[in-house]
C-alpha cells in the first residue's frame, strides 16, 4: 500500500514539475517578452489592406488598396496620393513605444484606461490585414485606439489591438493620421504616362458628335477616325503630356451643377493604356461668362461619382477642339533617305529625267555614295549617264522628308477640285524608288486661280489634298543641268598638265603657249613671269586639274552662245595637255574649253566639245579672274593717274 501512495506521489511531483517548466516559465516568459519588445504591432502590418481613421466628430476617413493602388473610399471615391499612404503605413508597421504597462495593473494604482483618454479615444485607426482565401474579403481586423498625450506633451497613450497593455509612443503616429482628405487625395486627373498610352480618345457634345480616334502603332501614332492619316507623334505626345499635367482645382460637394458632365458632357478624353483606360468628362464651364483666359469646366472620371473642377488651358483646349487638324502630321512623305535608290522627276512637255544611286561596293556609307541622271533617249538610243551632283539631290531628299502641309485643302475631294488645283495635267510627278518597298509617288499641281499655294495629293494613298509651299516646283527642275555634278574633271593621282595654250579662237597668234620639256617644271617655267601673270597661270593650272563648274547653262556643247542678248561664236581657246603615268608608259591626251568673254563681273562661260563634257557652263571666280588677267590684262591701263600727278 505504502508502495502504491510513494509511486502516486512520485508521479504527480513529476506532473508538477513539467507543468512548471512546460506552461508557467513559456507564460512568465511571454509577460516578460511583451513589457520588453518595443515594438507594438506585429505581422497583422505586414500587409495592410483597408484602413479607416475616425476622428473626431464626424470625420472618418477610410482607404482600400485595389491591386497596387490604393484609393481613398469616404468621404470620396478617389485615387489617393501614395506619397501621403505611404507614410502611414511605416507608422504603423514601424511603430515602437517608449514604454508600455498592462492594462491589468491600473486598478491596483487606482486608476482607469479614463485617465490615459483610451477609453473615448481622440482617434480610431482600424485596419484589415491579408486577404480571404477566395481573395475577396479582408480577413484579420486590427483597432488602435488613442488616447491622452503625456503630461509632458511630447508623447500619447495608445491602447494596443487587444485591449491588455498601454503603449507609451510617439506623437508622429498622430501627426501622419491627421491628414484631411484634401492631403491625402492624388489631385492627378490621368495616371496613364504617355510612353504607356496605346490610344487617344476625343468626343465632342452633340449634335456633332464627332469621334476621333488615334492609335500608337510601334513608334508612330495613326488617325483611325474620322479619317484615316498619319499623325504627328511630337503633337500627339506633347497632348498627351499636357492632359498628364492636369490637376483637380476643388471638389464639388455642395450646390452641384444642374446637369452632370457625366449626363451631358460637352467633351470626352480617353486614353488607354496597358489593360486600363482613363477617360475625362468634361461638363459646364463653372463661370458661365467664360471671361478667364483658361476656362475652369465641371469634370467627372468614368466610372467615377466625385464631381470635381478642372481648370482646363486655353492652348489645350483649341488642340482637343481641333484635334483632326492639330494633331495630324504635317509631313506629306515618310520615308528614310537611306532606302531610297531613285527619285524620278516628270513635268508636262519634258522628258522624264531620274536620278539614280549607284551601288558601289566596298564599305562607303549610303550618304556617300555617288548618284547619275539617266536621260531617256529616243527609240534609236539607249539611256545615257551622266554624273549626278550628290549634294543637290541630298538636298532634294531632305527637302522632300520635310515637305510639310501649309494647309490641308480636302480628304474627299471632288473630281471638279482636283481639276482646279491642277491635278489632271500635274506641274510635277515625283516618285521614290526604295529598297524593299512600294514606290512613293507625289503629284503636284497649280490652281486656275493663283492663290499663293501649290497642291499636292499622294495617288497611291489617300485623296487627300495638301496645300503646299510652291517653291517646291522650282527646287524639282526635270533638266539635267540643274543635277549635273559640277565637278567635271579631277586630275587622278599620276596624272600632270604638260601643256597649255590660250588662244584667241579667230587669232594665229596665242596669247600664252608652253609646253614642259622632259624634266621641267611649272614652277621654273613661270619663275620668269611678271608676278600677276605667273598667278594668273598658277591658277589656271590648278583650276584645270580640278575643273568646276559655277553652273551649266546648256545641255549640250554648241558652236554658239547667248551673250549679253546676242548669239555670237566663241572668243578664246584653252587647251591643256595632260599625262598619265602608269604601268604601260605614259599616256598625253589633249582637252579644250572654249571661252566667251566675260560678261559681267561674276560671269563667263565655257564649252566642252561632245568628246568630252558636251556641255555649256559658267566657270568659278578665281578662274574667271586669272582668264582676265591673262586675256585683257596687256591692254590693261591700270588705275587711273590722279589730276594733281598729271600736271
Amino acid at each position: 500500500m505504502r508502495t502504491k501512495v510513494t509511486l502516486v506521489l512520485l508521479f504527480l511531483n513529476v506532473a508538477l514539475f513539467f507543468f512548471i517548466f512546460r506552461f508557467e516559465r513559456r507564460w512568465r516568459t511571454e509577460d516578460s517578452w511583451k513589457e520588453a519588445r518595443r515594438r507594438v504591432l506585429g505581422p497583422e502590418a505586414a500587409d495592410i489592406r483597408t484602413l479607416e481613421i475616425n476622428g473626431p466628430g464626424p470625420r472618418v476617413l477610410a482607404l482600400a488598396k485595389r491591386g497596387e493602388t490604393w484609393f481613398v473610399t469616404k468621404p470620396l471615391v478617389w485615387p489617393a496620393n501614395p506619397n501621403a499612404v505611404n507614410p502611414i503605413l511605416n507608422e504603423l508597421q514601424l511603430l515602437e513605444h517608449e514604454t508600455s504597462f498592462s492594462v491589468a495593473d491600473l486598478a491596483k494604482n487606482g486608476q482607469s484606461l479614463a485617465d490615459y483618454g483610451v477609453d473615448r479615444p481622440k482617434l480610431t485607426v482600424t485596419f484589415s490585414s491579408g486577404t480571404s482565401p477566395d481573395g475577396n474579403l479582408p480577413v484579420s481586423t486590427t483597432v488602435l485606439r488613442l488616447g491622452d498625450t503625456t503630461k509632458d506633451g511630447l508623447l500619447l497613450y495608445l491602447l494596443s489591438p487587444d485591449g491588455e497593455r498601454i503603449h507609451v509612443v510617439s506623437q508622429s503616429l498622430a501627426r501622419s493620421l491627421a491628414l484631411t482628405f484634401g492631403e491625402l487625395h492624388a489631385d492627378t486627373v490621368f495616371t496613364i504616362p504617355v510612353f504607356e498610352a496605346r490610344s487617344f480618345n476625343l468626343q465632342t457634345a452633340a449634335p456633332a458628335s464627332l469621334r476621333i480616334r488615334l492609335r500608337r502603332d510601334g513608334s508612330r501614332w495613326t488617325f483611325e477616325t474620322p479619317i484615316i492619316a498619319r499623325a504627328s507623334k511630337v503633337a500627339t505626345e506633347l497632348t498627351l503630356s499636357a492632359l498628364g499635367t492636369l490637376r483637380v482645382k476643388s471638389f464639388v460637394t455642395q450646390n452641384p451643377p444642374a446637369t452632370l458632365p457625366s449626363a451631358s458632357p460637352r467633351l470626352r478624353i480617353s486614353v488607354e493604356g496597358n489593360n486600363r483606360r482613363e477617360t475625362l468628362v468634361l461638363g459646364e464651364l463653372v463661370d458661365a461668362a467664360g471671361t478667364a483666359p483658361d476656362g475652369e469646366y465641371y469634370a467627372q472620371l468614368d466610372g467615377r461619382d466625385a464631381l470635381f473642377t478642372v481648370v482646363l488651358p486655353a492652348a489645350l483646349k483649341t488642340t482637343l477642339d481641333q484635334a483632326q487638324e492639330k494633331l495630324r502630321e504635317t509631313r506629306l512623305l515618310d520615308f528614310d533617305a537611306r532606302a531610297v535608290t531613285a527619285i524620278t522627276l516628270t513635268a508636262p512637255n519634258q522628258p522624264e529625267l531620274t536620278l539614280q544611286r549607284l551601288a558601289e561596293t566596298g564599305a562607303q556609307s549610303v550618304e556617300t555614295q555617288s548618284w547619275q541622271i539617266v536621260r531617256r533617249g529616243d527609240a534609236t538610243q539607249g539611256p545615257q549617264t551622266i554624273p549626278a551632283d550628290r549634294a543637290a539631290v541630298q538636298r532634294l531628299l531632305e527637302q522632300l522628308s520635310l515637305l510639310a502641309a501649309q494647309q490641308f485643302k480636302s480628304d474627299a475631294p471632288r473630281d471638279a477640285d482636283n481639276e482646279s488645283w491642277g491635278f489632271n495635267r500635274p506641274e510635277r510627278e515625283i516618285t521614290l524608288t526604295l529598297t524593299g518597298l512600294q514606290p512613293i509617288a507625289l503629284q503636284v499641281g497649280l490652281p486656275t486661280q493663283r492663290d499663293g499655294f501649290a497642291y499636292a495629293r499622294l495617288p497611291a494613298g489617300s485623296p487627300s489634298v495638301f496645300a503646299i509651299d510652291p517653291d517646291l516646283l522650282k527646287e524639282t527642275p526635270v533638266s539635267p543641268r540643274a543635277w549635273r555634278d559640277r565637278l567635271l574633271r579631277a586630275l587622278p593621282a599620276g596624272a600632270r598638265i604638260t601643256a597649255l595654250t590660250l588662244s584667241p579662237v579667230a587669232g594665229t597668234t596665242p596669247l600664252y603657249a608652253h609646253r614642259l620639256a622632259t624634266g621641267e617644271k611649272w614652277a621654273i617655267v613661270l619663275a620668269a613671269e611678271p608676278v600677276a601673270r605667273r598667278t594668273a597661270l598658277e591658277t589656271v593650272l590648278a583650276q584645270l586639274g580640278n575643273l568646276r563648274a559655277k553652273e551649266f547653262v546648256l545641255d549640250q556643247f554648241a558652236d554658239r552662245v547667248n551673250v549679253a542678248g546676242e548669239e555670237r561664236p566663241w572668243q578664246y581657246r584653252l587647251d591643256a595637255a595632260i599625262t598619265l603615268t602608269g604601268g604601260t608608259g605614259e599616256q598625253t591626251s589633249t582637252k579644250t574649253l572654249f571661252l566667251t568673254t566675260r560678261i559681267g563681273g561674276d560671269r563667263q562661260l565655257a564649252g566642252s566639245p561632245a568628246a568630252e563634257f558636251n556641255t555649256v557652263f559658267a566657270i568659278e571666280q578665281p578662274l574667271l579672274d586669272a582668264l582676265w588677267t591673262l586675256t585683257e590684262g596687256p591692254r590693261d591701263p591700270g588705275p587711273a593717274t590722279p589730276a594733281k600727278e598729271r600736271k
